[in-house]
């Protein structure tokens, strides 16, 4: 059992985050950290007393949420990856009791969140609540400048349809508005996260600390009313896009509509005199004649459109 607890990696929770080990938190009693894969998990809930009745499976993760057990907090995060946000996410289970947060992920994301933590923080986690406090934010810290990107091509997208661009539209569009989504759903999912952290139903966290959670709810519902606003501005950019393509079908069909009126008459006239009857006047050396009156018709019908300002 020790062998597989030393695979994890454990901090105390102070001012600053010190790595130490599993047998110095368990003869000093102090508060910790606790970063294990989902192999190993199970023993270390086990060698810090958590009789949490869980079922770990970080596959089945769908979504992020809380939920309360007898001895314990237990929490999943569902995290898009930035350079991939349709794609596979990074899924963390959470218990959290009242000295320890245990992290369970059976990547690399926890343990870059907490050496991020480490570098950029000056109050690391002094208790459970600043620590659960940092790691949401850290996570959430790039997440601004992505939403700003998404902004700017957009606005890109929203210049080329101005100019009359609408080459590959639908195909750079339809990615992003299923991108921003997920993001709305994910951050929505993280808002209630956090609320539910700072309503302390079961008194897990001091009082005065739940300010955290509730600075983490904000970030989280400020990115998706952000997100919210890039949907709306997507459908804008593709409602232009739409008019675009309607003005230019509207084009094309008055093109064909002016081509059809002038070319109508001299369809009349070649099918009147198509029908080669033995009385038809001019039928053996009219055909100098037809092509001047079929001349002369389109000419009319021109000088009556640019007067009307159709052509």
């Amino acid at each position: 059992m020790r062998e597989e607890s030393d695979a994890s990696k454990i901090y105390q929770l102070g001012s600053q985050l010190i790595e130490t080990d599993m047998e110095t938190v368990l003869q000093t009693g102090i508060s910790a950290v606790i970063i294990a894969n989902e192999r190993v998990c199970r023993s270390v809930l086990d060698e810090l007393s958590i009789n949490a009745e869980l079922v770990i499976s970080l596959s089945d993760i769908a979504f992020c949420k809380l939920e309360s057990q007898q001895e314990c907090l237990y929490g999943t995060f569902l995290i898009p990856r930035l350079v991939d946000i349709l794609g596979s996410r990074y899924k963390i289970a959470c218990v959290i009791t009242a000295k320890y947060i245990v992290l369970i992920d059976n990547s690399d994301f926890s343990s870059r969140l907490v050496q991020r933590i480490r570098i950029k923080k000056a109050h690391q986690g002094e208790t459970r609540e600043r620590f659960l406090y940092n790691f949401i934010v850290e996570f959430l810290s790039r997440d601004a400048v992505m939403l700003e990107t998404y902004e700017r091509n957009l606005m890109k997208m929203e210049d080329e349809v101005g100019k009359g661009i609408s080459d590959g539209f639908q195909s750079r569009l339809q990615p992003i508005r299923k991108q921003l989504l997920t993001l709305r759903s994910y951050y929505d999912q993280l808002s209630d996260m956090a609320k539910e952290l700072e309503e302390n139903e079961d008194r897990y966290f001091a009082r005065k600390q739940l300010k955290y959670f509730g600075t983490a709810a904000d970030r989280a519902e400020r990115l998706k009313d952000r997100t919210s606003y890039l949907l709306e501005y997507a459908q804008q950019v593709r409602d232009a896009y739409q008019s675009l393509v309607d003005a230019q079908q509207n084009a094309n069909m008055e093109f064909l509509t002016v081509v059809s009126t002038i070319f109508f008459p001299l369809t009349l006239i070649t099918g009147w005199y198509g029908m080669n009857f033995e009385n038809m006047p001019e039928l053996k050396s009219g055909y100098p004649a037809v092509i001047l009156v079929s001349l002369i018709v389109v000419i009319i019908i021109l000088l009556i459109f640019k007067k009307k300002k159709i052509l």
